[in-house]
């Protein structure tokens, strides 16, 4: 009789090497620190790394040129530069850009979350839609978003590596190349990513201290360099935490608005049974740093016979009195199963002359990759829309066999 061959030992998992990219100036001090350096050479080396990460964007410790090769070989060796992964990018017709980002896994049970994140060139400026979140709790019904669940917060370091991913795919760090496929705005002083708006998946107020932490990397001047009034947080209204933002952050305010009384706005935005409208705009009138030269955007979006009319418009402007506001009027962007149509042209004209006559600046924001599912509404991550379509083709399936 032969004897069992003994089973292989189970291999060791390697473990994994965290990134630094995306780090606040505080982690990669502690990162350092885990390496035996003394106090004085852990804030010199972190001052190296910082401009190697944020202003010249490597992603291989060998490029970092004034770091010695042997504390270059030793950061290889405990740390990454990784970013998160590209899953999937759609251009839109008229340039706009759409990429499927995919987290790295926090655990052994995490296959690696996923979410979307939009980039809107123009001639002058380039904006980027960033997400706080994996999905949202909010359920406003006009907005695909709502209709997923929430998964988790993004960390300070997943929400940076948005801003990263989009500078590397659009040559907009130093000695990058900018893609051919697409619109990227160029010239003397014009970076490829000048705005970046939180208006992607997620309440950014439900995640404040991973969104103030990574506005502090967005902005520090020795990295990154974006200005805070080029970068702009949009909330449906989480009323507690609008002086932290205004008094930490310093960066634009942008509201989710959509409607004038609580009634109506109870079933756009449910967050409004909790803050109504009342309490709301008290916040904005005490938000730190609000003035004419720094207003408020109020984003009201255009829903045919439900928020539309000429009475609404009137009720806006008494609503908005004394605050320095300006209204974002947003054309409906339909998504699949949704039960809104946009308002009709001649409407939305209307509507804003008359808000415009009150003397509040009432823009109609042009919709943008409509296309591919990228407008203002329309986010959603592809793995939840595949598991969607899963669910209704199983429900058209069992209703075909019980015929």
């Amino acid at each position: 009789m032969n004897a069992a061959l003994p089973l292989a030992a189970p291999s060791a998992l390697a473990p994994i090497k965290p990134s630094l990219a995306g780090a606040t100036r505080t982690e990669l001090g502690d990162a350092l620190r885990t390496l035996g350096l003394p106090a004085r050479e852990v804030k010199m080396r972190a001052a190296q790394l910082w401009h190697w990460i944020y202003f010249r964007g490597v992603r291989d410790f060998n490029d970092m040129l004034n770091v010695a090769k042997p504390m270059r070989i030793l950061l290889a060796e405990r740390f990454t530069l990784e970013r998160p992964a590209i899953a999937a990018e759609q251009v839109s017709s008229d340039g706009t850009r759409k990429w499927l980002i995919k987290m790295k896994p926090t655990g052994p049970f995490d296959k690696g979350a996923e979410i979307e994140c939009v980039y809107i060139p123009e001639a002058d400026r380039g904006t980027l839609c960033v997400s706080s979140q994996v999905g949202c709790t909010l359920n406003c019904t006009f907005c695909h978003t709502g209709t997923q669940k929430l998964v988790r917060n993004l960390t300070t370091a997943e929400i940076v590596a948005q801003v990263m991913v989009a500078r590397d795919r659009l040559g907009d760090f130093p000695g990058g190349v900018a893609p051919t496929d697409g619109i990227v705005p160029s010239g003397e002083g014009v970076r490829a990513v000048s705005n970046v708006v939180f208006m992607g998946m997620g309440e950014p107020l439900y995640n404040f201290d991973c969104v103030r932490d990574a506005i502090g990397v967005l902005t520090d001047g020795e990295g990154l360099s974006l200005s805070k009034r080029r970068i702009t947080v949009s909330t449906s209204g989480v009323v507690p935490q609008l002086e932290a933002l205004g008094r930490e952050c310093g960066t634009m305010l942008a509201i989710s608005l959509h409607a004038t009384n609580d009634d109506l706005r109870d079933t756009l935005v449910p967050l409004n049974k909790k803050y109504p409208i009342h309490d709301l705009l008290a916040a904005c009138r005490a938000y730190p740093g609000a003035s004419n030269a720094r207003r408020i955007t109020f984003e009201y979006v255009m829903l045919k016979g439900v928020n539309d009319t000429p009475a609404e418009a009137r009720a806006l402007v008494r609503l908005l009195k004394g605050l320095p506001a300006k209204i974002n009027l947003i054309p409906f962007n339909p998504w699949p199963g949704t039960v809104y149509e946009c308002s009709d042209w001649e409407t939305i004209e209307r509507f804003s002359d008359i808000v415009f006559n009150a003397g509040y600046a009432s823009p109609v924001r042009t919709p943008r990759g409509r296309d591919i599912l990228a407008a203002c509404g329309q986010l959603k991550s592809e793995t939840e829309k595949l598991r969607a379509r899963a669910r209704m083709m199983l429900e058209e399936s069992l209703a075909v066999g019980l015929e």
